[in-house]
């Protein structure tokens, strides 16, 4: 039986209740409306609760709910297919029973309305209850289909109510990061996180060509927050848990099927990183980059445009860029001619100043452990690292040092630079060309390490020390130089001061010993005589 039409029309328009919501008990309001269609009306009052100001209330409207309309669905009470308005079909000549239906589905497009707004509202608590309410009717509805969707692609799964949560959960103005947080749980579904990968794509699209593609932080930071933790299959064994079973025609469902999977997951990632992103945000994506992203993309050369546009960004960025263009060349066969020219670049005085200074040598070494690096690059890292280290602080010299050493065994062809044969006519000048930023330019085959052979005479002995050993032949095995990477300038004043001496001093007097107890014995005697 049809409700009253001045009912219905009051919840048109979703507003708050001016008045002071009256206590009763809507698990028995929940149980009445599901008993009878006669209390189908009744439904208004959980919506009140649903629209309160206080906590309690709102989360026990939102149980019952889910309570409510999870049940309706199963019992397949909701109007099924395009929903007429609701003025048309109370006044038409549909049924009672049609009419019953119709009132049912526009009051559960109500509470889905409503739940969606919650997601923005200033208690977590709410923010939750009301998420989880909503991704149990996204089961329901997956089993009970209130559209007729199309079969050939998406079956029978809710893709409209999942778009809608995820473009609350991707707020222009309010961080999400914790309910997204809450949220990651529920991407363990295979078909869940394959049809919120599809959502995310279209959702950044119209978000930021709207914005023109302008920077917005809070926007994209909670872009960000939901894509780089979701966890990609990596066997298509690995997809079998559904939320939505699909009976007919599995073998033909997009989400059952990991090229799929990685096709969508390569597009999301491509449509949000297309986009100029905040300056921090660049570390946080190049940082997860070889392990979260490449490995699970069809074509990972595609991302060649934005490790491109981070290395222009400069700094620690700049590095971790050249990171993922090594790992595409090392893995996937890029040919990228400017590699080691962007990475010459970055040799600079404020390396050794930063604090990812331990990670640039780190990756810098590893960039330039292939024994088939032409000798003349080779001259030129190891030139331009010799010439910084005159201004370099000890601690990063205990790096430099090292590193120049290795890249001489690597490459015994450039040995030059230590036994440059001179004429006793020929001029002192350097030829090396420190502002060229061509290493093939640069003539650092025709220059010398003199540099470290000033180092010699530095005022830290331990440096000093180091820089010695270029005058005597170079071991075959390479030094270890991630001992050193993280050492600090007061971890190096504390090894110095805890030394202990090895050995005695040689004095140029006899020392003595057995002054203080002669002494002693005498004043003695003395007391005893008096």
């Amino acid at each position: 039986m049809a409700p009253s039409h001045k009912r219905n029309v009051k919840l048109g328009k979703l507003s708050k209740p001016s008045v002071k919501i009256a206590k009763i008990d809507l698990n028995s309001t929940v149980d009445n409306i599901l008993e009878s269609k006669k209390h189908a009306n009744d439904v208004f009052d959980v919506f009140e609760f649903l629209q309160s100001e206080r906590e309690k209330d709102v989360i026990t409207a939102v149980e019952a709910c889910s309570n409510l309309f999870s049940t309706l669905l199963e019992r397949k009470e909701l109007f099924k297919g395009k929903l007429p308005a609701e003025d048309d079909a109370l006044s038409g000549e549909c049924s009672a029973e049609d009419k019953y239906h119709i009132f049912i589905r526009h009051r559960y497009n109500n509470c889905v309305e409503m739940l969606l707004e919650h997601l923005s509202h200033e208690l977590h608590a709410i923010q939750e209850a009301s998420l989880c309410c909503l991704m149990k009717f996204a089961a329901a509805e997956g089993q009970h289909p209130l559209e007729d969707l199309d079969w050939s692609e998406h079956y029978s799964f809710p893709r409209e109510l999942m778009q809608a949560i995820v473009d609350r959960l991707l707020s222009r103005t309010m961080d999400k990061s914790l309910l997204i947080s809450r949220f990651h749980e529920f991407l363990e579904k295979d078909d869940i996180r394959y049809y919120v990968m599809s959502s995310i794509r279209e959702n950044v699209g119209k978000v930021m060509d709207k914005s023109k593609g302008e920077v917005m932080p809070v926007y994209q930071h909670n872009v960000f927050t939901l894509i780089s933790n979701i966890s990609m299959p990596k066997e298509e064994s690995e997809l079998s848990n559904f939320m939505v079973k699909q009976e007919a025609k599995h073998e033909h469902w997009k989400a059952a099927k990991l090229i799929e999977h990685k096709r969508t997951f390569e597009r999301m990632w491509l449509g949000f990183l297309k986009y100029k992103l905040p300056g921090n945000m660049y570390k946080k994506v190049l940082v997860i980059l070889h392990d979260a992203i490449l490995p699970h993309m069809s074509k990972p050369t595609l991302m060649i445009d934005f490790l491109t546009a981070a290395y222009d960004v400069g700094g620690a960025i700049s590095l971790l860029a050249l990171n993922g263009l090594f790992v595409l060349m090392h893995e996937h066969n890029l040919d990228y001619p400017d590699f080691y020219k962007k990475l010459y670049n970055l040799l600079e005085p404020s390396i050794f100043h930063v604090k990812y200074r331990a990670r640039f040598f780190h990756l810098a070494n590893l960039f330039l452990s292939s024994s088939h690096l032409p000798v003349y690059l080779v001259a030129a890292f190891a030139k331009r690292l010799a010439r910084l280290a005159l201004t370099a602080p000890p601690t990063a010299l205990l790096i430099v040092l090292p590193f120049i050493y290795n890249l001489i065994r690597r490459h015994p062809s450039s040995r030059v630079l230590i036994h440059k044969p001179s004429a006793e006519d020929e001029p002192l000048e350097d030829p090396y060309l420190m502002d060229e930023d061509d290493p093939a330019q640069c003539h650092a085959l025709e220059s010398s390490l003199w540099e470290i052979k000033t180092l010699q005479r530095h005022y830290h002995p331990d440096v000093a020390k180091t820089a010695t050993l270029i005058n005597t032949p170079l071991s075959q095995k390479e030094d270890d130089i991630s001992e050193v990477l993280e050492i600090t300038t007061f971890e190096l004043m504390e090894r110095n001061l805890k030394q202990t001496l090895t050995k005695s001093i040689p004095l140029e007097f006899e020392a003595a010993t057995q002054l203080l107890s002669v002494g002693k014995d005498v004043m003695g005697q003395h007391f005893c005589l008096e």
